[in-house]
């Protein structure tokens, strides 16, 4: 069995204060993909890089206190690839992949466009030009699952409030066909809906309101996988029962070995 654990962090340091070290290390996690560091490498003390049995690789923006992902595993990676060769995509430390034998793991955190026009045109850029690179890491031939924030709820049931958010992004239709283009033009599959067809299933809420205490929320957070490794997935589990972010950690396990 291989357990691959994703969450948004909303600032890594912020997590750990929260409990999220505790957490993971009870978790029995092979592999941790997290996003929105907000810190720099600097910033990232032992504590943070290694956690129990689990080794830390980052990928940092050059924007203190911004964005940044990384992964968690403990298994020592054959290759690490930190960013897409993207200047002004890489800047900002939205993409990171380890690969394992013939299994690629990526962390990704895709643009918000919630902030305004100018970031929505970001968000559509980066979309745009990610799409060729999805392409071009199906035919590599291998198995790979691209864990992360997407910022995209794909369909109704993935958001609860969804007449009211056709308009918002998260939700666009342009945002919304993209992503079917990723299902079903390039054969990516949403593991999470492999597994667990229900509605109401989230991981983030909006800190305004109650939204949290009413599970007023989006699914934006996915394992998105090639069917081989989709087809070996044996159980979901979005943990709400502490709150480390305004994600929830979403995990999902496999029945894969790794090399």
């Amino acid at each position: 069995m291989l357990r691959i654990i994703t969450l948004n962090l909303n600032g890594i340091r912020s997590a750990a204060r929260k409990g999220f070290h505790t957490w993971l290390a009870r978790s029995r996690a092979d592999i941790v993909c997290v996003q929105e560091l907000k810190a720099h490498h600097g910033d990232l003390t032992d504590e943070v890089k290694r956690i129990g049995r689990l080794e830390g690789h980052f990928h940092c923006a050059e924007k203190k206190g911004y964005s940044g992902v990384g992964i968690y595993t403990r298994h020592a990676p054959d290759r690490v690839v930190e960013g897409l060769g993207i200047p002004d995509i890489d800047r900002e430390g939205r993409y990171l992949r380890l690969d394992f034998g013939k299994l690629s793991v990526i962390s990704l955190y895709k643009p918000s466009g919630s902030s305004g026009e100018e970031r929505q045109k970001v968000k559509f850029a980066f979309m745009e030009r990610f799409f060729p690179h999805l392409k071009s890491l199906r035919e590599e031939g291998r198995e790979i699952v691209l864990c992360g924030d997407w910022n995209i709820a794909h369909r109704e049931i993935d958001l609860k409030n969804w007449r009211g958010n056709r308009k918002h992004s998260g939700f666009l239709p342009e945002e919304r066909e993209w992503l079917t283009r990723v299902f079903d033009e390039l054969g990516w599959v949403d593991v999470f809906r492999c597994v667990d067809c229900r509605p109401d299933q989230y991981t983030w809420w909006s800190n305004r309101g109650q939204a949290w205490a009413k599970n007023v929320g989006w699914r934006i957070d996915y394992h998105i996988a090639t069917p081989g490794l989709a087809a070996k997935a044996t159980r979901c589990a979005i943990y709400k029962d502490e709150r480390f972010s305004d994600h929830a950690p979403l995990t999902i396990d496999y029945d894969y070995a790794l090399e």
